[in-house]
């Protein structure tokens, strides 16, 4: 049972794999590109392990940003999680011991694979979370790793690098709409987004506040579904 968890877990996380690795070694180069030590990658990916969060920091520290906007920031970009958290209550509810590593090692890709993988009876469902969340997470730092390190000595073109992580999250996208056939949560992300991007157009809200007006938005309409499907 034990493999069968391994070896799901593996399988499942095959994309974010492709994903992560890329992604870490464009960290690891902005890193270097941006004149810090490579061995800041490899730490921040282990004890941060915040993804686009780290793009943001490395940009705001080079700017020279004062700690408390810095702080306000990462907030706000990583507020969403409060939301997988309350919908992860019931299948993290039994981890035990794997709980404080699924908490910390939940990131948007994690979230995905645990919410939208189907599991046999005999595979047991903590350890596959816990495999998921523990590969998903020496991939980001091993790509982070090899980024950095190779930023000392080859030269490296940014332009298109930028769009993977557009890409893994569309993959994912696209897998969980397979699995599950709900079309909701998609129309609800593109609605609130652009009805965000329109307002910012207008002039009501600033482009700093895109993020957090769509990720409400986007809250509210999915309760009003919830809502009217208990009813009906």
């Amino acid at each position: 049972m034990k493999n069968k968890a391994f070896l799901k877990a593996f399988k499942t996380s095959i994309p974010v794999l492709c994903g992560y690795l890329t992604l870490g070694i464009a960290f690891g180069l902005f890193l270097i590109n941006a004149n810090y030590s490579w061995w800041l990658s490899p730490l921040m990916s282990l004890i941060m392990y915040a993804g686009a969060a780290q793009f943001i920091g490395i940009g705001l520290f080079v700017a020279g940003m004062p700690l408390s906007t810095i702080l306000i920031t990462q907030a706000l970009v990583n507020i969403r999680h409060i939301v997988y958290g309350f919908s992860l209550i019931n299948k993290y509810k039994k981890s035990g011991k794997w709980k404080p590593y699924l908490i910390f090692a939940l990131t948007d890709e994690t979230y995905s694979l645990v919410t939208s993988t189907d599991l046999d009876k005999d595979i047991d469902s903590v350890k596959f979370y816990g495999y998921v969340s523990l590969l998903n997470h020496i991939y980001w730092v091993t790509g982070s790793t090899l980024g950095s390190l190779l930023g000392n000595f080859i030269p490296f073109d940014f332009a298109g690098v930028d769009f993977s992580l557009t890409a893994l999250f569309a993959v994912l996208t696209v897998e969980q709409f397979l699995k599950t056939k709900d079309i909701s949560p998609i129309l609800t992300g593109s609605i609130s987004t652009i009805a965000a991007i329109i307002l910012m157009k207008f002039g009501i809200i600033q482009s700093s506040n895109i993020l957090l007006l769509a990720l409400f938005a986007g809250i509210l309409i999915i309760l009003f579904i919830k809502r009217g499907k208990k009813n009906a």
